[in-house]
C-alpha cells in the first residue's frame, strides 16, 4: 500500500536556512515528500520552484512538490520543461501539484491577464494534457495556445500530476486528467466538502474509462502533536485539531483502511518549534502508521 507521509514546508526568505535544515532532517527520517505553496506575488517567501530545485539538490530520498502550482503564472509549456528538468535531475523525486490559480488579484500584480473562471479551468485541464503530451518523448506536439506544431516532447516520463481542485469544472477535470487531488481548504475524508467532491472526481474518471482509484487522495493535515491524550481530537464542527502520538496512529489508520487515504501531509499547530514537531512525525507517528496498514 503506497501511502506518503510528508510536510508543509515554511517559505518565509528571512528563515531560508530552517527551510534547508527541516528538509535535510525530514530526508534523513524516512519521510516521502515535502510541499512548498506557490505564491509569487507574496514579497516575504521563498519563491516555490527555485526553493524546490535547491532542496532536491540538498536530499537523496525525499520528493518535493509545489502545493499546488499557480498555473497562470508559469504556462503550461514552460511547466512542463521544468517539470522534466527536475524529474531528471532528482531521479524521480518530483510532484508536480496544479492549480487552476486562485487570488486572481494578486495574480494580476504581476502582470498577467486573469482569466474568467471557465476559461481558467479550461486552461487548467489543457495544461495537464499538455505536460504529459511534452513528456515521454514521441512526435511533436500541437501548442493549443498558439496552435503550431513545433514543440518537441522531452524524453523523460511526466511526473505525477496531484490538483488542488475546489469547484465542480475543476473537479471533473481532476477526475479525467491527474493522479492526485489534494481536498482544499483542509478538507478531510469525514467532512462533507470532500464527500461531495470526491464524488465528481469519481464520476468523471468512469466517464472515461478511468477507475477512481486512479485518482488518489493526499490530505493536507493541519494539528498539533501533543505530549498526553486530548480529550476531544476534533472541534464543534468535525475539524481535525490534533491529540497524542496514539491519537493520531488511530486516526491515520482509519483514514487509509477504511477511507483509502493515499497520504497525508502534516501542517503543523501549536507552540512547539517545527523541528521538534517534525521529528515526533517522521519518528513516532509515521512508523507506527506504516506499520499498522501493513
Amino acid at each position: 500500500m503506497n501511502v506518503r507521509f510528508g510536510y508543509g514546508s515554511p517559505a518565509d526568505v528571512r528563515a531560508a536556512a530552517d527551510v534547508v535544515r527541516l528538509a535535510e532532517q525530514a530526508d534523513r527520517d524516512g519521510l516521502d515528500l515535502f510541499s512548498l505553496s506557490d505564491h509569487p506575488y507574496l514579497p516575504n517567501l521563498l519563491d516555490a520552484y527555485a526553493t524546490l530545485a535547491f532542496l532536491l539538490g540538498r536530499t537523496t530520498r525525499i520528493s518535493a512538490l509545489a502545493n499546488v502550482t499557480n498555473l497562470p503564472l508559469r504556462p503550461a509549456p514552460m511547466l512542463a520543461r521544468t517539470a522534466s528538468a527536475l524529474t531528471a535531475i532528482s531521479n524521480g523525486r518530483f510532484v508536480l501539484g496544479l492549480g487552476a490559480g486562485g487570488a486572481p488579484d494578486r495574480i494580476a500584480t504581476m502582470g498577467v491577464t486573469t482569466k474568467r473562471p471557465a476559461e481558467a479551468v479550461e486552461s487548467f485541464e489543457q495544461a495537464m494534457i499538455l505536460v504529459r503530451r511534452l513528456s515521454g518523448g514521441g512526435p511533436a506536439v500541437t501548442d493549443p495556445y498558439s496552435g503550431a506544431t513545433a514543440l518537441a516532447p522531452s524524453p523523460i516520463e511526466a511526473a505525477q500530476i496531484w490538483t488542488g481542485s475546489v469547484g465542480p469544472k475543476s473537479l471533473a477535470a481532476t477526475g479525467r486528467q491527474a493522479d492526485g487531488w489534494i481536498p482544499g481548504h483542509a478538507a478531510d475524508w469525514l467532512s462533507e466538502p470532500y464527500r461531495t467532491s470526491r464524488a465528481i472526481i469519481d464520476e468523471a474518471a468512469l466517464a472515461v474509462g478511468r477507475k477512481p482509484a486512479d485518482v488518489a487522495t493526499v490530505y493536507n493535515f493541519p494539528g498539533r502533536i501533543t505530549q498526553q491524550p486530548l480529550a476531544k481530537v476534533r472541534d464543534d464542527e468535525g475539524r481535525w485539531l490534533g491529540g497524542s502520538p496514539a491519537q493520531w496512529i488511530e486516526e491515520l489508520t482509519s483514514a487509509v483502511l477504511d477511507h483509502d487515504a493515499a497520504g497525508f501531509i502534516l501542517f503543523p499547530t501549536g507552540p512547539d518549534p517545527i523541528d521538534v514537531t517534525l521529528s515526533r512525525w517522521s519518528q513516532e507517528i509515521v512508523p507506527a502508521v506504516r506499520a499498522a496498514i501493513g
